[in-house]
């Protein structure tokens, strides 16, 4: 997997920033629970303490990770208070379950309020692609992933997100990663990419995978 190389032109312009009226659907939700969800169980993703980036107005992934990958204590994150505020009532249910927990926080996926190698999971649905410096939001996650612990992520690739058509309604920053970049760079994070627990559909425009911390 070689990044791909050489300069890249200004990104497409943005004409009506409509991002939300996909992202925080339930329709998207849907999608999430019934497709992405259970493939990211079939790929590997597993785990008691799990920490989802991203997580937005309906917690999807604290969901996905309670009800299909066995996370007993859930901590999601969103950099947005409003999106914040609104997964913790979506979510409050699952935190009124025995022995389930579930914490949402404003914070940012580059520097997570959380003590190194504290998670069994790390989960991500579609957001690194929102993240400025996603490889410092990678780097975050091998900070709080233990060893032999899981990255567990869903993503749409450049072939998408710097479409044309894409970019005239949905804001992001420039630049996005190809499949190879984004599967690079998570190695290089320090996770071991296995091919067998990876999906790359639809001409590479989709890429899901579940990467296991290396280390003792």
């Amino acid at each position: 997997m070689t990044p791909s190389a050489g300069p890249r032109g200004r990104a497409p312009r943005t004409l009506v920033d409509a991002n939300r009226v996909w992202v925080d659907s339930r329709l998207r939700h849907a999608v999430g629970m019934r497709v992405e969800g259970p493939e990211l169980a079939r790929l590997g993703a597993r785990g008691e303490v799990c920490v989802e980036i991203g997580t937005g107005r309906r917690g999807l992934g604290a969901r996905v990770a309670v009800e299909q990958l066995g996370a007993r204590r859930v901590t999601a994150v969103d950099v947005h208070p409003a999106s914040a505020d609104s997964a913790r009532r979506h979510v409050g249910d699952l935190a009124a379950r025995p022995g389930v927990e579930v914490d949402v926080l404003v914070a940012d996926a580059t520097a997570l309020p959380l003590p190194d190698a504290c998670a069994d999971l790390l989960l991500s649905f579609h957001a690194l692609h929102h993240v400025e410096d996603w490889r410092a939001a990678l780097a975050e996650a091998a900070r709080v992933v233990r060893p032999h612990g899981r990255l567990a992520l869903t993503e749409m690739t450049s072939r998408v997100v710097d479409a044309p058509w894409l970019r005239a309604v949905s804001r992001h920053p420039e630049h996005r990663f190809s499949g190879d970049e984004l599967l690079a760079a998570v190695a290089e994070a320090g996770f071991d990419v296995q091919p067998g627990r990876t999906r790359r559909r639809a001409g590479d425009r989709l890429v899901q995978a579940v990467a296991v911390r290396t280390g003792a």
